[in-house]
C-alpha cells in the first residue's frame, strides 16, 4: 500500500525539474543581481568603500528609512487590522468598493501617488493647510515620508489579515463569550492567536515595501540631504554623478540591514510559535 502511494504520478512535474526550475528562476531574478551588486561594491578598497556607504550622509539616509518605514509598518498592523475586520465582519453598503479601494496602491502608478499626497498634504493643499494652521508639517517632512509609506503598505497588512478572519468562524468567538471570557480575553487568547502570523507576515512586507519605496516618497519628502534624503534617492543620486562603486556600496549596506532586520523578525516568529502555550 505504501509503494502504491509513492508511485501515485503528482500534479507537478518531477522533483528533479521542479527543483531545477526553481533553481534557475532564483538566479536569474535574485542571485544573479545581487551578486552584480557585490561586484560593483568591490571595485573599492576598504576606505573608500566605508567612506562610501558610512559617510554621515549615508547614515542619516539609512536611519530615516529604517525608522519611517518601520513606524508605518507598525501602523499598518493596527489600522490594517481593524480594517480587515470591518470588511470581513460587519458587512454594510458599499462594503465591495470600500473593498476594491484596499488594492488602489498596487495598480495606481508610484510617481501618481507621491503627487496626489504631496499636493493634499502641502501647506496649501486640502489636507495640509489644516494641520499647517496648527503649527504641523506634513509634506517636505518626515512626517510626509511616514504618511507616503502608509498609504503604500495598507494592502499588504490587509490582504494577509482578510483570508485568516475569513476562515475563522464567529462561533468561536460566541464560544468563547459563552464560557465567561470578556471581550479583551477573547481578543487575546482566541483570536490574536489565530491572526498572529498572518499580521506579523503583512507587516514584515509593509516594512520590506517602504525600505524600497522610491516614486511615491521623493514628491512628498523634500529630499534634504541629512534630513528628509531617503536611501533609494541617495542610490539614484549617486547613479547620476555615474559614481555606480559608491551607489553599490550604499545598496549594499542597506541590503544587508534590511535583510538581517527581516530575517530576525521571521526567527522570532518561529520561535513564538514553537513555545508552550501557558494556561
Amino acid at each position: 500500500m505504501r509503494w502504491t502511494l509513492l508511485k501515485q504520478p503528482a500534479i507537478l512535474p518531477g522533483f528533479g525539474l521542479t527543483l531545477g526550475f526553481t533553481v534557475a528562476y532564483l538566479c536569474l531574478i535574485i542571485l544573479i543581481p545581487l551578486s552584480s551588486l557585490v561586484v560593483q561594491a568591490s571595485g573599492l578598497d576598504g576606505r573608500h568603500f566605508l567612506a562610501a556607504a558610512f559617510s554621515d550622509r549615508a547614515l542619516a539616509a539609512y536611519s530615516l528609512s529604517l525608522r519611517t518605514s518601520l513606524l508605518a509598518a507598525l501602523f499598518n498592523g493596527v489600522a490594517g487590522l481593524l480594517v480587515a475586520w470591518v470588511l470581513v465582519r460587519y458587512p454594510f453598503p458599499g462594503s465591495r468598493f470600500v473593498d476594491g479601494l484596499i488594492d488602489l496602491p498596487f495598480a495606481l502608478p508610484t510617481a501618481v501617488a507621491g503627487i496626489v499626497l504631496t499636493a493634499l498634504y502641502a501647506p496649501q493643499g486640502w489636507i495640509g493647510s489644516h494641520f499647517e494652521t496648527l503649527g504641523i508639517k506634513v509634506a517636505y517632512s518626515e512626517l510626509g515620508i511616514f504618511v507616503a509609506l502608509i498609504f503604500i503598505g495598507l494592502p499588504f497588512v490587509v490582504r494577509t489579515i482578510q483570508p485568516v478572519l475569513e476562515n475563522l468562524d464567529p462561533e468561536v468567538e460566541e464560544a468563547s463569550s459563552s464560557l465567561g471570557a470578556s471581550y479583551g480575553e477573547t481578543l487575546r487568547r482566541v483570536i490574536f492567536p489565530e491572526i498572529r502570523p498572518a499580521l506579523l507576515t503583512g507587516m514584515v512586507l509593509a516594512f520590506a515595501r517602504g525600505l524600497g519605496e522610491y516614486g511615491s516618497v521623493i514628491f512628498i519628502a523634500g529630499n534634504l540631504p541629512l534630513k528628509t534624503e531617503i536611501t533609494p534617492l541617495l542610490i539614484m543620486i549617486k547613479l547620476e554623478e555615474y559614481d555606480y562603486a559608491g551607489a553599490s556600496a550604499i545598496a549594499l549596506v542597506f541590503l544587508v540591514i534590511s535583510f538581517c532586520l527581516i530575517l530576525i523578525v521571521n526567527l522570532l516568529e518561529r520561535e513564538k510559535k514553537n513555545l508552550p502555550v501557558l494556561e
